[in-house]
């Protein structure tokens, strides 16, 4: 027999499931069914779309552990691949509208564009994304800075360091050869022409300076070798040079010395291709061979070698011009004349004289004694002695007294310059001489031979 208690719990669930629904209780049998009948229909059923990720890949979780990974509620976890970015939401849902919470696009990365070098550019592979390979190039005359090579990374980041061009090929410039001139007659210097060369830029074909060291096309050259050299830039600050060689040669025929008691004077530098020596002789000494010489283009010398031999004084001719004729631009006189040997004036004129007879000869002066009264009158030139008649007509010709002492200091042409009534100091008689035009001359020389007094 069943116990009354069980029996009133069977008849409690019944009524629960047929009698406690009622109108206006908000609670319907068949309502209730189907929500269980929905929920158990959809949360393990395919719901959204299948989620594709091109260049990525979508890791979900299905809430209900079921198998199916677009059922409602699930979740994704976006990636990309290595190479890509991701652009949207990091994490889906699949919604009750059957869609997914959001849209995502896996791109490919991209490096920055790369700029184009001046002078040159570069080819890529796959342009500016991921993995692409950017080779450089420069134009001619160009050289490549920086890497060759770069490559866009993971980061967006180009590998290495953009490359540049630059210019460092120097221009270029081509000089004439050796010049070889040779100096014109009369002349030490030649004058040499060449073109001007002209440099060329591998790269961009501009020069910024052409400088040249040495004198310029059209100068006078001097002889020997002379080192010219020009001098390019182009805009880089690169220089190109070339060098050549002027060589000026002056035929020469070898130097000339003074005869001996003689002087030289050339022109020129003496001994180059016509030139010209003119040679003289001191006083009292006679020119013998060639007065000139001329260098030659053989190198050899016109005439023959001159020399210098002692004033051959004649004392047989017949007048005092023609005595006094033979020392014209030759040498200077100094006329003595007493009326006695024994004259105190005369003996103190050769007292004076005597030591100062250096002096005498540097300035080319011959002494002539005139001595006595005729027709004892006696004449003397150093040791040769005139007759009486030829010393009467010197004095005769110079207006010398007779009874007096009297100095006559001639020139070289034979000009009457000075007279004393009285002894002169060869200090006084020099002073006068070294004033005289010819004289002058003889100083140069004397000095450029290195003649003097001790």
């Amino acid at each position: 027999m069943k116990s009354p208690s069980v029996g009133l719990a069977v008849l409690l669930a019944v009524g629960a499931r047929f009698g406690l629904a009622y109108q206006g209780s908000g609670y319907s049998p068949l309502e209730d069914d189907e929500d269980v009948y929905d929920r158990n229909r959809y949360k393990d059923t395919p719901w959204c779309s299948p989620l594709k990720v091109k260049h990525g890949y979508a890791s979900c979780r299905n809430p209900h552990g079921g198998y199916y990974k677009n059922a409602l509620g699930t979740k994704c976890d976006i990636r990309c691949q290595k190479g890509y970015e991701l652009h949207g939401p990091q994490e889906l849902i699949c919604q009750s509208d059957k869609r997914w919470s959001g849209k995502v696009v896996c791109k490919q990365k991209r490096c920055p564009i790369l700029s184009m070098p001046p002078n040159g550019g570069f080819k890529c592979i796959d342009g500016a994304y991921f993995n692409s390979r950017c080779e450089y190039y420069c134009s001619p005359g160009y050289q490549l800075k920086g890497d060759r090579i770069v490559q866009c990374m993971d980061n967006k980041v180009w590998s290495g360091r953009p490359a540049s061009c630059v210019d460092t090929e120097p221009p270029r410039i081509q000089c004439p050869s050796i010049k070889e001139k040779t100096a014109e007659p009369n002349k030490l210097t030649a004058r040499v022409f060449w073109e001007t060369p002209e440099g060329r830029d591998t790269a961009d074909g501009i020069l910024t300076d052409v400088i040249l060291k040495g004198l310029p096309p059209g100068s006078h050259f001097s002889e020997g070798d002379h080192k010219i050299q020009y001098t390019v830039f182009d805009r880089a600050g690169n220089k190109g040079t070339c060098k050549f060689l002027i060589k000026v040669k002056v035929r020469r025929c070898g130097k000339l010395n003074a005869p001996d008691n003689g002087y030289i004077k050339c022109s020129g530098d003496g001994d180059n291709y016509g030139a010209t020596c003119e040679f003289s002789c001191i006083g009292g000494y006679d020119m013998q061979g060639s007065p000139a010489r001329v260098c030659q283009f053989n190198s050899g010398w016109s005439g023959t070698e001159p020399t210098c031999t002692p004033m051959n004084i004649n004392v047989g001719v017949r007048t005092a011009a023609a005595l006094l004729d033979q020392f014209y631009e030759k040498r200077r006189l100094l006329i003595i004349s007493t009326p006695t040997a024994a004259n105190y004036f005369y003996r103190l004129q050769l007292g004076m004289l005597q030591p100062a007879q250096c002096g005498l000869d540097l300035r080319h002066i011959t002494v002539i004694e005139l001595v006595g009264v005729y027709p004892s009158l006696l004449g003397r030139i150093g040791l040769r002695l005139m007759p009486p008649a030829l010393a009467l007509q010197v004095r005769l010709l110079l207006r010398i007294p007779h009874y007096n002492f009297n100095i006559v200091v001639v020139d070289k042409h034979g000009v009457d310059k000075e007279r004393y009534p009285f002894p002169a100091t060869p200090a006084e008689l020099f002073t006068l001489i070294d004033t005289f035009p010819l004289r002058k001359e003889d100083i140069k020389l004397q000095a450029e031979s290195g003649q003097s007094c001790p």
